[in-house]
């Protein structure tokens, strides 16, 4: 890392220089993402490379701005960070990302060369927690279908007569997987009358405890809750795991809210489940990620599909980049990151 000057309390952590760094995203990304504030806000923080973004790392002018750079700021479809691109880098020393998931480009290149990794997940993990709890609240009031009705018969109905299934007192919400995000919906459900399990077997009874949630197995999250949340990263072993038998075994009316992957889920069973209108659902992911025209999810009207928007979106993204410029700032500074992404955890994330 670069040199810093002792702490005082005028500069404190101040570099004595700023470490050369560069962008390398989709142009697309970098148009959404880096606006004039975002990177006079990185270029307070480390000496940043000229726009165009980076996006190929093989042509004549990525190579010339990487034979210098100490850090690379990256976002969505950064190219991967393989064996011939660090090569070219022979200086880089540490990966800030923009997003949340650092699969598509960090390398086991990256690891081998002792490269830093630290990624955004935290900060998007917000919304989509507050999205998850915004569709545990308004599934529990039935707002979506009771607006339709309302919409299409023009008169209220005799709100004395509502059945005691609608309503948020009490009801049991499951959280599979305490991941960034499933942490956080718990965190967020905590002023709330809603009792939360959670299912997770690497978390001890004494975690969830200490989370103010009760450990339960696989088949009991999905056996006793009015709401399952999916918060499990789409890895080999959790591929399908919410199985035919799980959602068969829903209560009658409950609620399967999907903002992890789409492929965590059996989508077939998911939609034979729901055409015998059983169950209700909620997902913001698919598999694939949009659904073919024709396919029979869309027919359902106790399935709510939105367009994988629970992330970070429009005036998030300037979470995503504060986070990033706090980052670099702390590397800079010899601080380490704040937000690291360790070799041992990658096989556990998303």
């Amino acid at each position: 890392m670069p040199s810093t000057v002792p702490d005082t309390p005028d500069t404190p952590g101040t570099p004595t220089t700023r470490p050369r760094a560069a962008v390398a995203m989709k142009p697309a990304a970098a148009a959404a993402l880096l606006d004039a504030r975002s990177l006079a806000a990185l270029g307070e923080v480390c000496d940043l490379a000229a726009l165009p973004t980076l996006d190929d790392f093989g042509t004549d002018r990525a190579r010339a701005v990487l034979a210098d750079v100490e850090i690379l700021v990256t976002g969505w479809g950064c190219p991967p960070l393989d064996a011939a691109a660090l090569d070219a880098a022979p200086r880089l020393r540490a990966v800030v990302h923009t997003a949340g998931s650092v699969r598509g480009h960090i390398t086991e290149a990256c690891w081998e060369r002792g490269i830093e990794v630290s990624s955004a997940a935290a900060a998007n993990a917000l919304p989509v927690a507050e999205y998850t709890v915004a569709m545990i609240l308004l599934s529990g009031k039935r707002v979506l279908e009771r607006a339709h009705d309302y919409r299409t018969q023009r008169r209220r109905d005799n709100w004395l007569a509502t059945p005691d299934r609608v309503g948020n007192y009490g009801r049991t919400v499951g959280i599979l997987s305490a991941s960034l995000i499933g942490r956080r919906v718990i965190e967020l459900l905590r002023p709330y009358d809603l009792p939360v399990l959670l299912h997770d077997p690497y978390v001890s009874d004494a975690e969830a405890a200490a989370l103010g949630v009760r450990s339960v197995g696989l088949a009991e999250l999905f056996a006793r809750s009015d709401v399952v949340s999916v918060h499990t990263p789409l890895l080999p072993a959790t591929r399908g795991l919410v199985s035919r038998e799980l959602l068969d075994s829903m209560r009658p009316d409950s609620v399967l809210i999907n903002t992890a992957r789409g492929a965590v889920v059996d989508q077939d069973a998911l939609t034979d489940v729901l055409r015998q209108d059983r169950i209700r659902a909620i997902l913001d992911v698919t598999d694939p990620d949009t659904l073919p025209a024709v396919h029979p999810l869309w027919e359902c009207d106790n399935a709510l599909i939105t367009p994988h928007l629970a992330g970070s979106q429009g005036n998030e993204w300037q979470r995503l980049v504060d986070l990033a410029v706090g980052e670099t700032a702390r590397w800079a500074a010899g601080d380490g990151f704040a937000h690291p992404v360790r070799r041992e955890r990658l096989a556990f994330l998303a």
